[in-house]
Order: C-alpha cells, then sequence, then structure tokens
C-alpha cells in the first residue's frame, strides 16, 4: 500500500518522463501534498475539531443561554445585577474573581464541569468588559 511519503518521494526522485501523480488519482480532491501530510487520518473529517471544541463551545452556548432564563435578572426589567456590577466599574475585577472563585473550587461540590462552565462563561464577560473598557487587542497575522 502506497502512502503519501512514497508518492511525494516518487515525484521529487524520477526524472520528467516517469509516473505523475495526477489529481484524479487523489481520492481527496485535493491537489496539493500538504494536505496529505497534515492530515494523516484520511477517513477522518479534516475540518473536525481534534479535542470535539465544536461540541463544547455548543454546550457553553447553550449554558449560557439557560443563565438567561434563570434567576440572574433582578425583577420585570430583566436588568442583570452584572449590569449594575459594570455600572460602578467593577465588571472586570468581578468576573476575573468569578474565574478565581470556580477554578479554585472546581471538583469540591461535585459539579466539576458546571464549574468549567462557569468559568468559561466568566471568561467570555471578561473578555467583553477588557473589550469595551480598553483598546482591543490585535493578533499578528
Amino acid at each position: 500500500m502506497a502512502n503519501s511519503w512514497s508518492f511525494l518521494y516518487d515525484e521529487l526522485n524520477m526524472d520528467d518522463n516517469s509516473f505523475t501523480i495526477d489529481d484524479s488519482m487523489r481520492p481527496w480532491g485535493h491537489s496539493d501534498y500538504e494536505f496529505m501530510i497534515n492530515n494523516p487520518n484520511m477517513n477522518q473529517d479534516p475540518n473536525r475539531y481534534k479535542y470535539d471544541e465544536d461540541a463544547i463551545l455548543k454546550e457553553l452556548q447553550d449554558y449560557i443561554s439557560g443563565t438567561y432564563n434563570a434567576h440572574y435578572s433582578a425583577g420585570d426589567d430583566k436588568i442583570q445585577t452584572l449590569d449594575l456590577i459594570e455600572a460602578c466599574g467593577d465588571g472586570e475585577a468581578f468576573c476575573r474573581s468569578n474565574i478565581l472563585k470556580y477554578a479554585s473550587r472546581y471538583d469540591k461540590k461535585g459539579t466539576a464541569r458546571r464549574d468549567i462552565m462557569k468559568i468559561l462563561h466568566y471568561a467570555v464577560l471578561l473578555m467583553h468588559f477588557n473589550d469595551k473598557n480598553a483598546k482591543r487587542e490585535t493578533y499578528p497575522q
């Protein structure tokens, strides 16, 4: 059975009249070797996250959506307590402190996954307040 390395070796070491690989011989429909080298398991979807990050992000989004139906709203006008905390200028500190709180008690009350969800939710909120209160960071291209 041939693999990508043997095809690459053959392609690089044969003269111009030799056998070459064309796109019809590539079952994945890709025309360069980079795809083969970076995706050794060709049976998996190349767009799939290795650690199921997509499923975890969906779970986090569902968790966050659920908090809006919970006790976090004060009264009928649906003012979030966090809005009041931010109005005092303490939004970032509150979120950072809650991350520390839930991280320090992680798995001590039998709710490890829920603690992680709370940490992640407060991290998202911390990013919101950080973006709101400071220049947004950019990442090098």
